[in-house]
């Protein structure tokens, strides 16, 4: 323990003060002549003193509130009373005497029904009420153990919190896990039916039957590449999961065409649109300069809230992406979309793993996909953010490091 005694404890000592003092040069000084004074005062009348470095024992200054040192408290007897500030020593000595009195007062007051109760339990009463008694002359006395049952209170604290975070994230990843392991079954089975399919056709033409046309062959590939890329996806979205938002994210950044890598992810999202007839509209310069950036991680990115924006978007609806030069030093990227729109007091809070707001609650999705862009594109020093949309709807946008030799 760092809390420490001027000199040893008085059996008979009747009054308890606390001295918090700091390390700090510019009141080395004024804690030293605190300190020869309260010398002068126990030679004349026994009270025990306990010494507290704030530096050393932080949750026992914030226990008792103190908002400046050096600071001297009466503890003992009832009321506490706290002096602090540059004249200390002046408002000691003008407590001093009622002080001495209180003590005594409380140290007969409790020799008296000590000698003239009839009943034990009257006393301990008494005691126990916090006015008066030798519980809390002895509870004050070790001012130590108070030391050690409020560090002791504040770790059970923060235990019990930990305890409840990762009961919280275990049981979080116990319902992804589930999810995931459902949703895996659909795309698993458009794979499996267009492997089996091309197995079919492959054996038929072997033998000298009928061979399905090129057309048929491409789509039967590309629907079996599509369905790979979102299995792809959805295991990577498990892993994130599974290290949790504090692992470090690992990016290696290169020369990247925006303009390039969204032709790819368009031919990922197409059929998903035509299904729901919705419009992809599109506003990327010719000129838009390369950025510095993972390829890999930013495509999450763009495929994360075009699968959003389309999820929301109602059908018949329009999805517009759009880049902007905005800075020599930043390119921007938007994702729009004309859903139902994000409250503003969400705007931050959707970024959180884990949230969700409640009209989605039972839509499809693990609510980590935009805490995921957002690790992402901090990765990257860029900001992500969201706002609504001119013509009702949400808007996304993110910045990326324009690429300079």
């Amino acid at each position: 323990m760092q809390v420490s005694s001027e000199q040893p404890t008085s059996t008979e000592a009747r009054l308890q003060l606390l001295l918090f003092v700091d390390e700090r040069p510019s009141s080395r000084q004024q804690i030293q002549q605190i300190r020869r004074y309260l010398k002068q005062l126990q030679a004349e009348y026994p009270f025990e003193l306990q010494i507290v470095n704030v530096g050393e024992q932080p949750y026992l200054a914030e226990h008792f509130k103190l908002v400046a040192t050096p600071a001297l408290i009466k503890i003992y007897p009832e009321p506490r009373q706290i002096l602090a500030g540059s004249n200390l020593i002046e408002q000691l000595s003008n407590w001093w005497l009622r002080w001495q009195q209180s003590a005594e007062a409380q140290a007969n007051l409790v020799a008296e029904l000590a000698e003239t109760s009839t009943k034990p339990k009257d006393l301990e009463n008494l005691n126990n009420s916090g006015n008066y008694g030798t519980s809390n002359v002895a509870a004050i006395r070790s001012v130590a153990d108070s030391v050690e049952v409020i560090r002791l209170s504040d770790e059970v604290f923060r235990l019990k919190r930990e305890q409840e975070r990762l009961l919280e994230q275990l049981q979080f990843k116990d319902r992804i896990i589930a999810m995931v392991a459902h949703d895996l079954r659909n795309p698993l089975t458009a794979v499996s039916i267009a492997v089996e399919t091309l197995e079919a056709q492959f054996l038929s033409t072997k033998k000298g039957g009928f061979s399905a046309s090129p057309a048929l062959l491409t789509q039967l590939f590309k629907q079996a590449r599509s369905q790979a890329k979102i299995i792809d996806r959805m295991i990577a979205s498990l892993l994130q999961v599974t290290r949790g938002s504090s692992a470090e994210l690992q990016i290696q950044p290169h020369k990247l065409d925006l303009i390039e890598l969204y032709q790819d992810v368009e031919a990922h999202i197409q059929d998903r649109a035509f299904t729901k007839s919705q419009s992809i509209q599109t506003d990327l310069p010719n000129d838009l300069p390369a950025v510095y950036a993972d390829r890999e991680r930013v495509r999450q990115v763009l495929i994360n809230l075009l699968d959003n924006a389309m999820k929301y978007t109602p059908e018949g609806g329009t999805i517009r992406i759009s880049c902007l030069h905005r800075t020599t030093q930043k390119v921007q990227v938007s994702v729009c979309d004309t859903g139902p729109g994000i409250p503003e007091e969400n705007y931050d809070r959707i970024f959180e793993e884990r949230f969700r707001l409640k009209r989605d609650e039972a839509k499809d999705g693990y609510g980590i996909g935009l805490a995921l862009c957002q690790r992402i594109i901090r990765a990257h020093y860029g900001q992500i953010w969201v706002d609504s949309a001119p013509n009702g709807g949400s808007c996304f946008h993110f910045t990326l490091p324009v690429y300079s030799l």
